[in-house]
């Protein structure tokens, strides 16, 4: 298994980095951080590869330090493209290497602890044919933590934006827990009259029948928990639950998105927007 790690100068860049070891020490998978310099237009001027040549040193230089701080035993390989698109170029590495994932950080002014899309995620989680994992602001920036659960958040009905295969797989790698996640909100019910907790006492036990047929697919219920987290909100679903430094979160793709592509709905982006933990999109009709 390779993970291709996006890489910025930047706090956030060490948030992926950390992120892609956590991942490699689960996993045994291999590391290739990619920092893509950004192609210089050719105007005329005698300067203009040496300049495009000074910004690759440097991108090898900024490698060279991160690669020094990962552990012994994970294989590391070093890449400086030049591309026109960061995202873009990231994206056709990882097909052309068969990695399992792409990974990287937000933005550096998002709060602390948890997750805000940049230019880079942003495009990532939204055209890419390769599942992307997202770490948050300031990912284990003390020590980084032993990945030890999975948390699958798993559709309501039949669907091809289920991350499941995709988790199935990654656990298995990692020897890792399963939690399959149903959340159910409430959004458009009143709070307490009798028809409304009619209606979330069947959503519930809908979900709860979801979670075990989707824990029948996994083939052994050893490890594995599931979960329904209601509230009348999405948000107030999320708050019930509680991440610990080993949880990493996995979504699939909405409904919109393209065959074979990543995209963030927007039951998907409230769960990013209110989750401090680790979260991996996987794309529409993913198989790992």
């Amino acid at each position: 298994m390779r993970l291709t790690v996006g890489y910025l100068y930047t706090d956030t860049g060490d948030d992926g980095v950390n992120l892609a070891i956590a991942i490699a020490k689960a996993t045994g998978a291999a590391i290739d951080l990619v920092c893509v310099v950004r192609a210089t237009e050719p105007d005329g001027s005698p300067g203009r590869a040496g300049y495009e040549a000074a910004l690759v040193n440097k991108a090898e230089q900024w490698l060279d330090e991160v690669a020094a701080d990962i552990p012994d035993g994970i294989e590391v390989a070093l890449h400086t493209p030049v591309a026109e698109s960061f995202p873009q170029c990231l994206i056709d590495f990882a097909v052309s290497s068969k990695a399992a994932m792409i990974v990287v950080g937000g933005t550096s002014d998002g709060i602390l602890g948890k997750h805000t899309l940049g230019t880079i995620s942003s495009a990532l989680t939204h055209a890419s044919p390769v599942p992307v994992a997202l770490a948050p602001r300031g990912y284990s920036r003390a020590d980084i933590p032993t990945i030890t659960t999975l948390t699958i958040a798993v559709p309501t009905a039949e669907s091809k934006d289920n991350p499941l295969p995709f988790a199935l797989k990654l656990a298995g790698d990692g020897g890792l827990n399963l939690r399959l996640l149903s959340l159910v909100s409430h959004d458009d019910l009143p709070a307490d009259d009798e028809e409304s907790l009619e209606i979330r006492k069947r959503h519930i036990a809908e979900a709860q029948a979801n979670l075990a047929v989707a824990a029948k697919d996994c083939g052994s219920t050893e490890g594995i928990e599931s979960l329904v987290a209601d509230g009348n909100t999405l948000e107030e679903a999320l708050d019930e639950l509680h991440w610990g430094p080993g949880d990493v979160v996995v979504i699939g793709s909405g409904r919109l998105a393209p065959p074979r592509r990543a995209f963030l709905g927007s039951t998907s982006a409230r769960i990013l927007k209110n989750t401090d933990a680790p979260i991996i999109v996987v794309p529409k009709d993913y198989k790992p």
